[in-house]
């Protein structure tokens, strides 16, 4: 059996970015914004780098070499073209680029660190958003707004100025002993809201993305 091999090998284990096949993604280190917050009590960290593997050819491309205090979000590959966040807190920057293997990364636009919350910062799509997610719901690109959220509910995705979210709903479940009941049901639920949080619908079904980037309702 042929073992082909990239032609740089780190032991790294590669993800993949929904939406397309031939470009996969590894992380240096598994900080992520939300822990600069206590790394920048102890002084800082060494930094992370992001590298994206090309199963075409085996070619490995890092945008940016490693740099201290400076973080990497999760890529996504939406309109033909990868995105991703960097976090450096150097000049206390989140920085959103759009990047192709092969290609300079190109920088869209710049947030003040101080203006964000760090918690599940990341992108998501159809469009390219910034967001963040806690008990409240938070987009700052391309369209700034905020709306609480149930404590069940996690966003999925945005596309046709709708916020898609799932809801995981428990029936059945014995609070005082804190066990499952003979009546136990675990599901889940596809709630449409609009950008004020307003609810739209709300339909039976787990929302998941499939690795060519549709969306499915199982």
């Amino acid at each position: 059996m042929k073992l082909n091999r990239f032609e740089v090998v780190t032991g790294r284990y590669i993800e993949e970015i929904p939406g397309q096949s031939r470009i996969g993604y590894a992380m240096s280190d598994t900080t992520d914004f939300y822990d600069m917050i206590e790394w920048s009590k102890k002084g800082g960290c060494q930094g992370s780098t992001i590298s994206f593997y090309d199963y075409n050819n085996g070619k490995v491309y890092e945008p940016f070499q490693k740099q201290r205090n400076v973080l990497y979000g999760t890529p996504v590959y939406l309109k033909k073209s990868f995105w991703f966040l960097q976090g450096d807190y150097n000049s206390g920057k989140i920085t959103l680029f759009k990047y192709y293997p092969d290609k300079n990364p190109e920088m869209i636009i710049q947030l003040n660190i101080e203006d964000v919350d760090l918690y599940n910062l990341r992108i998501i799509g159809e469009d390219v958003y910034i967001v963040s997610e806690d008990d409240e719901f938070v987009s700052y690109y391309p369209e700034s707004f905020r709306f609480s959220k149930g404590v069940n509910e996690s966003v999925s995705m945005i596309a046709d100025q709708k916020v898609y979210l799932s809801a995981w709903v428990e029936e059945g479940w014995d609070d005082e002993n804190d066990c499952e009941t003979e009546e136990y049901n675990y599901y889940e639920k596809v709630v449409e809201r609009d950008f004020k949080g307003n609810l739209l619908s709300e339909t039976l079904g787990s929302l998941q993305q499939h690795a060519d980037g549709t969306w499915w309702i199982a």
